[in-house]
């Protein structure tokens, strides 16, 4: 997000507990001997031993100073180590943007793709930008040009002229092969602050997240294949990269889930940030720098991503995974096709009954509409076909159906 974008958020209230360290008096446990029974008598009877005092507990004043005896950090200091030398190596790949317009002007982050000065980010940080100013690590300075945007994923490609030796094109990785627990960093510009790194984990993949565009009905698109992950990302970070720990570029920071807002207005890091698949990135890109825009393939319709039990009830559904169609826009492919948004009213407001259950594309499972979404962005594009397996009045049935582009 760009810095001084606002943000809709949601106040909660939080308990917060100190932690206390106390100590206290305790009676004289070593002044009287005490009872011990035992079972190991010959005959396996028990004796009771009344002349051994029981051990006296022994206690750590509180203030008193326990000695630090190091045990084996061994590999704390090899992933502390690796760290360090990540840093130093993608950090020279990391740009801070800043925007300017009639109205003040707003930061950002890129990084650097390939030798010829292209440099991606997101829509949102060059949004409606009149001048560009990108600042290198290296302490240059040069004026940018937004030659390609993508509103679907909020992605866009800079081009500046840059002495080629200062020019440190990050490698892309595989988003695929990414695994939830797996840790990668965040390397940007928070608050201003360039050169940043924060460290955490995929928190999930394939979460999705609203497009900047709208169909023709008004609703907006769904960007897809996006990662979750914990590391920190703050107002700034937008457009930076997120790597994995071999120094590879598998996400482009997009937006975070905030529960507050600090006393300027700005959104508050709460340990859930998003970013959008390099492997999506791979696939646009190419495009933006060539063309200046990239074209989705397009299904037509609006589903639930995710039912709940008493919701399946409701609709009758007895499978637990699927994406439940809820609209199918008139004239699109999926309308072509024959699918099936419900239109028997339910007991619960804005949900109707009869729709088809969509539990498969291309013979690849759908547990929700998340997996749908990154299945066509990542590798479909217009005028491919495809199957969708799917589930009507209880009976399952395949639907061919060919993809048509994005309005």
């Amino acid at each position: 997000m760009k810095k001084w974008i606002p943000i809709l958020v949601f106040m909660v209230i939080l308990t917060t507990t100190m932690a206390c360290s106390f100590s206290f008096g305790l009676p004289n446990l070593r002044a009287t001997p005490q009872t011990r029974i035992t079972s190991d008598a010959p005959g396996g009877g028990t004796t009771v031993d009344e002349s051994t005092p029981l051990p006296s507990p022994q206690f750590t004043p509180a203030g008193t100073a326990v000695p630090f005896e190091p045990g084996d950090i061994s590999s704390l200091r090899a992933e502390e180590q690796a760290l360090v030398e990540l840093y130093q190596y993608a950090s020279q790949g990391v740009v801070l943007i800043q925007t300017y317009t009639a109205q003040g002007g707003g930061q950002g982050s890129g990084f650097v793709i390939d030798k010829d000065g292209h440099i991606v980010t997101n829509y949102h940080v060059v949004e409606g930008a009149e001048d560009l100013e990108i600042d290198f690590p290296s302490g240059f300075k040069a004026r940018g040009e937004v030659i390609g945007t993508d509103l679907d994923s909020d992605l866009a490609v800079i081009r500046v002229d840059a002495p080629e030796e200062l020019l440190f094109p990050l490698p892309m990785g595989d988003s695929d092969e990414l695994q939830v627990g797996q840790t990668v960093v965040a390397i940007g510009n928070p608050f201003g602050l360039s050169g940043t790194l924060t460290k955490g984990i995929v928190s999930a993949k394939g979460r999705t997240l609203e497009s900047l565009r709208t169909s023709s009905s008004g609703n907006a698109f769904s960007a897809g294949d996006i990662i979750q992950t914990d590391a920190s990302i703050n107002p700034g970070n937008s457009g930076g990269p997120l790597l994995n720990l071999d120094g590879e570029v598998v996400g482009v920071n997009r937006a975070i889930r905030t529960t507050g807002i600090t006393a300027q207005g700005e959104p508050i890091n709460s340990g859930i940030g998003f970013a959008i698949s390099i492997n999506i990135v791979k696939r646009v890109v190419p495009y933006l720098i060539e063309f200046g825009y990239y074209d989705y393939p397009y299904l037509g319709i609006s589903a639930m991503s995710e039912l709940s039990l008493v919701l399946r009830e409701e609709l009758g559904i007895n499978r637990y995974t699927g994406a439940y169609i809820t609209l199918v826009e008139p004239g699109s492919p999926a309308d072509q096709a024959g699918l099936r948004a419900g239109t028997r009213p339910s007991s619960i407001a804005n949900l109707n009954r009869g729709g088809d259950l969509i539990i498969g594309v291309d013979g690849r499972e759908v547990l929700v509409f998340g997996d749908l979404l990154s299945y066509l962005m990542t590798n479909k594009s217009p005028g491919d076909e495809i199957v969708l397996t799917i589930v009507r009045d209880g009976e399952e049935m395949e639907v061919p159906l060919t993809l048509g582009k994005r309005p």
